[in-house]
């Protein structure tokens, strides 16, 4: 790597971590055009999807965070500044950059008293958090947490999240072949968005159940068996596999299931949808529920949602709501269906509380 000018290193876990992140990166790149921007990744679902994207100048995996590796990554790079996104502490990659007087920052974090830094043997890990220059928190429980362990210079900016996404809500999207999917049912469309085999088990049934309900699908997964899976589940309702669609022709109007098979629409397919549900509430937890809810529709979510404080404050404002049974989202989906006022009135729940969480990321970029 060559390069005469500032290198600013971004690095972020996965693809989801990319997009919290990418205000920040967006936003450096106004304020510092003479900079050099590097981003890397650790999962190859952020970089196999992103690694032409034209917001940064180098976009590579991480290397190993070996001591040998991290030295010559760093000779190489010579960063500037190093910006970790919510949660990637590695332990050789921090230190070095604290012995290095490199600034080094993680934006959007979020700290539990489960974690090990707030434990008796987490001596290893709060070293780490000594690396950071400054320590972005979404929330002032997090930056509590930190105060008492010794840590104070955390700051409370909110989630970029929210910036992320009403940024993108904004951009027009045009895609044909799902219009021609929906041209005959415009108003019962749910979306659902990073599902697993329970979530999509539910869905299944609930189209018996309402004969002019429409799904457009995005498993979390999309591998060819997880998507041959899918389709033979939804058989009875003649699926449709989107990258096997090359025109709106042949978009079939007896089709009910739309299975989106490929990386980076999801966050545009809400658009499309006048409910949305969330999947990984019956396994691991949820995924963003904060790309649906900008769109100003409701949003249902299995009952794994405890962690997420999106979550937890729309279901308490109104705008999602979490379902533990086939019944629950059966009443739940009857309900939004007959009574439109309750769903129009989830959805301004849901835009009025994205709107009300924006600003993190120019916070941010105030400081570093």
């Amino acid at each position: 790597m060559v390069h005469d000018k500032p290198v600013v290193w971004f690095h972020c876990a996965s693809l989801g971590e990319f997009e919290q992140g990418r205000p920040i990166i967006e936003g450096y790149r106004l304020k510092q055009p003479e900079h050099k921007i590097l981003v890397t990744f650790f999962s190859p679902s952020g970089y196999e999807t992103k690694k032409g994207d034209p917001v940064a100048d180098w976009i590579f995996y991480i290397p190993l965070d070996t001591c040998r590796n991290v030295r010559r990554f760093l000779d190489t790079v010579q960063p500037a500044k190093a910006i970790f996104i919510k949660y990637e502490f590695w332990y050789n990659y921090l230190t070095a950059l604290k012995r290095r007087k490199i600034s080094t920052y993680v934006v959007s974090a979020t700290f539990r008293q489960s974690q090990p830094f707030f434990k008796w043997y987490g001596a290893i890990f709060r070293r780490m958090l000594s690396a950071f220059t400054l320590i972005f928190v979404q929330n002032q429980t997090s930056k509590e947490l930190l105060n008492k362990i010794g840590f104070t210079q955390a700051v409370v900016t909110g989630d970029t999240r929210f910036d992320r996404v009403w940024v993108h809500a904004q951009r027009p999207c045009s895609l044909p072949i799902v219009e021609a999917f929906l041209k005959n049912s415009p108003h019962d469309v749910i979306v659902a968005g990073s599902t697993w085999p329970k979530d999509e088990e539910l869905l299944s049934q609930l189209l018996y159940e309402h004969k002019h309900l429409r799904i457009i699908l995005v498993p979390h997964e999309i591998d060819h068996h997880r998507i041959t899976s899918v389709i033979e589940r939804f058989t009875p309702f003649s699926p449709l596999q989107y990258t096997r669609l090359y025109s709106p022709e042949m978009v079939s109007n007896d089709a009910r299931v739309m299975v989106v098979d490929t990386m980076g629409m999801l966050s545009s397919l809400y658009r499309f949808g006048s409910i949305a549900y969330v999947g990984g509430g019956f396994d691991d937890g949820i995924h963003n529920i904060l790309e649906a809810a900008v769109y100003g529709i409701p949003v249902l979510f299995g009952p794994n949602y405890h962690i997420f404080n999106e979550a937890e404050d729309l279901i308490r404002v109104g705008g999602a709501f979490p379902v533990k049974t086939f019944l629950q989202l059966k009443a739940q989906i009857k309900a939004f269906l007959i009574t439109p006022h309750l769903r129009s009135t989830g959805g301004e729940k849901c835009i009025d509380y994205v709107r009300t969480h924006l600003g993190a990321a120019k916070v941010v970029l105030e400081h570093i």
